[in-house]
């Protein structure tokens, strides 16, 4: 069983991720989830997976972590996942709150309680992650690796070479891309080499209660997709979780990563070097490059039906 932290900003991607992983605890044992401003607020992304939590009748400790980033100021994503962060889904407001431990705090004792090492789960932006690494540098081998969802290989979403989470801290992202760590990073190419098409989503609609809840929120969330024409929706965040435990899903390559912190137009870039110079490797990370779209989808819904049976 691996043990992981998640670090995220829900955001209905995250959200599913959370759901992925909740469905698999005989494989991936979370110990916390620790949020970060990114899709909303803080408060108000934290609010998210405390309402889910609550929802389900899950009882996962939840510590916040910074509301803003290193440098930057925040920037955060109603076009795509609304003026809450999570909307679409009417479910009550949280009773539980927040463990009163600040993110960094929380993995701290977390990893130092820890009897193996523990796989840092990272969906937002990286600006706990990073300065938690650069608080704490001794505990960084108390970590298996970061899977993250960020970055591009050839492309980007909120500029035309950056991915959000990534642009959204650029530093704190250098700082963990830079720490020898081992890095898995799921980038924009393979997210939306997985994506789901809008038809299918339609299916959630016949299940139970979390299906019915996974319609709503890909029914809001998909809204962006069809505003632009598209036919389908990557989710992006559910594509690390997803590795974690079926890496044969993806295809991946060993590349250098370098994240450009000065560009006018490049800031929050991931310069992927793709040369193919495999003896030269220094600091290589693991880039998701493809996916087995078909085994991908498949697997989701096997997630959300295994929740429905649980959480009925």
């Amino acid at each position: 069983m691996r043990n992981i932290i998640i670090d995220c900003d829900p955001g209905h991607d995250d959200v599913i991720a959370f759901l992925v992983a909740l469905a698999n605890q005989e494989e991936l044992n979370i110990l916390g989830i620790t949020t970060v401003a990114g899709n909303q607020t803080l408060t108000k992304v934290t609010n998210n997976i405390l309402k889910v939590q609550d929802y389900l009748g899950v009882h996962i400790p939840v510590s916040m972590g910074y509301s803003t980033p290193l440098v930057k100021e925040l920037d955060v994503q109603p076009q795509a996942h609304g003026a809450t962060g999570m909307d679409g889904p009417q479910i009550p407001e949280p009773h539980s709150k927040p463990t009163g431990m600040h993110a960094i705090e929380f993995m701290k004792k977390t990893l130092m309680e820890a009897e193996d090492k523990v796989t840092m789960v990272c969906i937002g932006p990286l600006t706990n992650m990073g300065l938690f690494l650069k608080t704490y540098p001794e505990l960084r081998e108390k970590i298996d690796c970061i899977a993250i969802m960020g970055g591009g290989i050839n492309r980007g979403n909120t500029l035309i070479k950056a991915e959000f989470n990534i642009y959204h801290d650029p530093d704190a992202a250098k700082i963990v891309f830079d720490s020898g760590i081992k890095v898995v990073m799921a980038p924009l190419e393979v997210c939306y080499a997985a994506s789901i098409l809008l038809t299918e989503t339609e299916k959630f609609a016949e299940g139970g209660k979390v299906s019915r809840f996974v319609y709503d929120l890909m029914k809001f969330y998909q809204g962006y997709a069809i505003r632009n024409g598209w036919d389908r929706t990557a989710i992006f965040d559910a594509v690390p979780v997803t590795w974690l435990i079926h890496p044969e899903f993806f295809t991946a390559e060993e590349y250098e990563v370098y994240i450009e912190t000065d560009g006018r137009y490049c800031r929050g870039m991931t310069v992927v070097d793709t040369r193919g110079y495999k003896g030269e490797l220094k600091n290589p990370k693991t880039v998701l490059v493809d996916a087995d779209r078909e085994k991908f989808i498949e697997f989701l819904f096997k997630c959300i039906n295994k929740l429905d049976r649980i959480y009925a």
